[in-house]
C-alpha cells in the first residue's frame, strides 16, 4: 500500500471522532479513554488552527483512494530549544500493520529535521505497545527512561517509556541507509559487467 500526508482538515473531524470513541483503539495510546462528542472535537480542531505555529497535525491517507487512515503529529514545538513531541495513530483498523505507521514516522521525522530545523523529537509510549516501540526503535528513537505508573488504563497504573531521536542520530541513520543503498547498487552494477 502507498500513503501520503496532508494537513488535517475540518472534514476529517467526524472520522477522528469515531476513532476517539473506540476504547480498543485508545487502549494502547497514552491518553485515557473518554467519550468525546463531535462538537468537542470540532473545538479541538479550532484550537489546533489557532496554535498552528507550535504544532503540525497531518492526516495519513491511502494513496489510491485518498482515504484518511491515521494521523501523525508534532506537538508543543519549542522554537528556542528546537524540540517537539511526536504522536502517531492509525485509526483505520484495516490499515494497521500495512506500513502506514513506518511511512508516517519517517516522513514526519524528515519534516522535523530537514524542513523545520528541529534538534530533538521525543515521545512517550505505553510499555505494552510493543509494535509501536519496535517501529520507533527502527526509526532512530532511543529509550531515555521510564515514567513509572504514569498512565491509568483499564483499572491499573502502567509505565510509559520515554524515547527521543536527535537530529544528529537522524542524519547518521540517513547516511548509513544511503550508503547501504549505494553499496547494494554498486554490487549489482559490478555483477552485470
Amino acid at each position: 500500500m502507498d500513503f501520503f500526508l496532508r494537513e488535517l482538515s475540518r472534514e476529517d473531524v467526524p472520522t477522528i471522532n469515531t476513532w476517539r470513541n473506540d476504547p480498543a483503539l485508545i487502549g494502547m495510546l497514552g491518553a485515557a479513554f473518554r467519550y468525546v462528542s463531535e462538537a468537542v472535537d470540532f473545538k479541538w480542531f479550532e484550537g489546533y488552527l489557532a496554535n498552528r505555529a507550535n504544532a503540525v497535525r497531518l492526516a495519513i491517507c491511502e494513496q489510491k483512494t485518498s482515504t484518511l487512515i491515521g494521523a501523525v503529529y508534532l506537538l508543543d514545538i519549542d522554537w528556542v530549544h528546537r524540540s517537539a513531541e511526536f504522536g502517531l495513530w492509525i485509526g483505520d483498523k484495516a490499515s494497521q500493520g500495512q506500513g502506514a505507521g513506518r511511512f508516517a514516522t519517517r516522513a514526519m521525522l524528515a519534516h522535523a529535521f530537514q524542513d523545520l530545523n528541529l534538534h530533538r523529537v521525543h515521545l512517550t509510549v505505553h510499555v505494552h505497545n510493543e509494535h509501536a516501540i519496535a517501529l520507533y526503535e527502527k526509526s532512530g528513537f532511543l529509550t531515555e527512561g521510564t515514567l513509572r505508573q504514569a498512565l491509568f488504563k483499564n483499572g491499573q497504573f502502567i509505565d510509559m517509556r520515554c524515547m527521543a531521536v536527535l537530529a544528529e542520530d537522524y542524519r547518521r541513520a540517513l547516511l548509513v541507509t544511503s550508503e547501504a543503498v549505494y553499496n547494494l547498487a554498486s554490487k549489482r552494477s559490478a555483477k552485470t559487467k
